[in-house]
């Protein structure tokens, strides 16, 4: 029996982590991490549980890697440090994980293991095939598995279009000779399986691009994804016509672009790229300025330039921002916030509302019906996406004349199940998030989270009070101290009558029990939230600090 076990997302963006097994044989496919959503104040980022992979450690036999997005590698720090696996992918893609392992001290003892596109990598009973696909980012492939059930094809993040550079295109023929062979089953990106039409090929971006850079007569800065090697290698190619030295700022697109360059992705004159420490030698219509903070990220670079805060760059009249990205779901506000800073520190702004300079790396719907028009399964599996993704996928397969009964919208820790009885979703496995803040994994939970909305929507109120622990009596207080519940100065009779209320609860319970002080809190705790909410329709955290003596 061929199993399909997908422990993080369907159903979700991000967390894209995926077991394949037969009989005791498994691998995994991407370990990826999801960032926090709203509701989760203070947590890092997000991690895929993964009990399954520790209860079957033995018979995990590597990782693949698709390509060098956070949301397919992110996680993979956290699996390694527990489980030692070696890990498979394309060249561009491995060095962006060796980097991320340098940071965990993680990178000497990890088996890093190069499959290029095209090639062939065998994991008995396995034999899975790198095919190249188009995304937004470098380096990236679907999967052709063979198994002893049949060919199942993982298409990874792609987008189907036209580059000059045939080595950036997504290689159809090679799905399509899959497809005449006969293939099981196909699991494919459903990011944006809502979007009609098909995606803007980047000779259209960089055209736009262009006209936005020869028109600007101040200095260009241009913030988009840093791992968007392919638009910063256009961006280069336009900085060289329009006679502008590019510099590079933000930690980590410059650890992108160290790697690119490593991997001669980066080809360029000498001189072409400065130090932002030579910023000031050079007119302002000579300058080209590649940064990070599309996305209103807290201490990004374009962040910093908004607020002042930036040690070289200072924003000015005669300056054009270009925000050269796409708005991600939960950014918008932070994203709105920088361009009203940039505004009013005099710079010109251009964003994806009012210009055509950004182009997904998803595959629109055109290109879905294209996909599974040149494999032709037997079986469909939609991924990558919310569900509301999955769903509307799936329903254009169906259009294209797959019954309904084959096609699968499975969910994190369905098990998918392959045999001679055909394919189905048979148990569940367990799944979850785990939440990472700071160096705490796992630490941060419901409750938790709870508090942290509590705390930011109410404030916080701590009692402090001492009481005689053999009469019972108030030694000291009840004193109350609040932090963003109310000013000090103007609390009045608000806090003197919940005192009384403090006190009043103290008189009804009996001195003699012998868990008053747990029922005294507990009670505290409810009257207080009920005065207050009642005095002045507030909520805060109520936290009481009981000494008896």
């Amino acid at each position: 029996m061929l199993k399909i076990i997908p422990l993080g997302g369907l159903g979700e963006i991000g967390l894209n982590m995926m077991v394949i097994e037969y009989d005791d044989v498994m691998f995994i496919i991407d370990a990826g991490l999801m960032f926090p959503e709203e509701y989760m104040l203070g947590v890092d980022i997000v991690i895929p549980v993964m009990d399954y992979i520790r209860e079957n450690r033995d018979k995990i036999h590597g990782i693949i890697v698709t390509h060098a997005h956070e949301d397919h590698i992110g996680a993979l720090p956290y699996l390694l440090k527990e489980i030692r696996l070696p890990v498979y992918g394309t060249a561009f893609t491995l060095e962006v994980v060796r980097n991320k392992l340098v940071e965990f001290d993680l990178n000497q003892y990890v088996d890093l293991n190069l499959v290029n596109p095209g090639e062939t990598l065998s994991i008995e009973p396995f034999e899975i095939e790198f095919i190249r696909v188009s995304h937004s980012t470098i380096d990236g492939v679907g999967l052709a598995i063979k198994t002893p059930e049949g060919v199942i094809i993982h298409t990874g993040d792609f987008r189907i279009n036209i580059d000059a550079d045939k080595m950036k295109n997504t290689d159809v023929l090679s799905f399509a000779k899959f497809g005449e062979k006969g293939v099981l089953a196909l699991m494919a990106d459903s990011t944006n399986a809502e979007v009609e039409g098909y995606t803007s090929p980047e000779h259209e971006v960089a055209k736009n691009l262009e006209k936005l850079i020869a028109a600007a007569s101040g200095r260009v800065i241009i913030a988009l994804f840093a791992s968007n090697v392919s638009r910063i290698e256009l961006l280069i190619d336009i900085a060289i016509r329009c006679h502008r030295k590019v510099i590079f700022n933000g930690r980590s697109i410059e650890q992108i672009i160290a790697v690119a360059d490593k991997l001669g992705h980066i080809n360029c004159p000498p001189n072409t790229i400065l130090d932002i420490k030579q910023i000031n030698k050079y007119r302002d219509d000579e300058v080209l300025i590649i940064t990070t903070g599309s996305q209103g990220e807290p201490m990004s670079s374009l962040v910093r330039m908004s607020s002042g805060m930036h040690k070289h760059i200072k924003i000015k009249k005669g300056d054009n921002v270009i925000l050269s990205s796409k708005d991600i779901p939960g950014n918008e506000k932070a994203i709105a916030g920088i361009i009203n800073k940039l505004y009013r520190r005099g710079a010109d702004v251009v964003y994806s509302k009012i210009a055509h300079i950004h182009t997904s790396g998803h595959a629109h719907k055109e290109e879905l019906k294209l996909m599974f028009n040149l494999i032709r399964p037997e079986y469909f599996i939609p991924i990558h996406g919310e569900y509301r993704h999955l769903v509307v996928h799936a329903r254009i397969v169906e259009k294209l004349g797959l019954p309904r009964k084959n096609v699968i919208v499975a969910e994190d820790g369905n098990i998918i199940v392959f045999d001679k009885d055909g394919g189905r979703i048979e148990g569940h496995v367990h799944t979850g998030r785990i939440l990472v803040d700071g160096k705490g994994i796992g630490d941060v939970g419901r409750s938790v989270l709870k508090e942290r909305r509590e705390l930011s929507e109410g404030g916080l109120v701590v009692v402090t009070i001492v009481i005689d622990e053999e009469t019972g009596h108030v030694l000291y207080g009840p004193e109350l101290i609040s932090k963003g519940f109310i000013f000090d100065s103007i609390t009045g009779h608000l806090i003197d009558d919940a005192q009384c209320v403090i006190l009043e609860i103290l008189e009804e319970i009996d001195p003699e029990s012998k868990d008053r002080i747990d029922l005294f809190r507990k009670k505290m705790q409810k009257a207080l939230k009920q005065y207050f909410a009642f005095t002045i329709n507030r909520r805060p955290l109520i936290v009481p600090v009981i000494i008896e003596v």
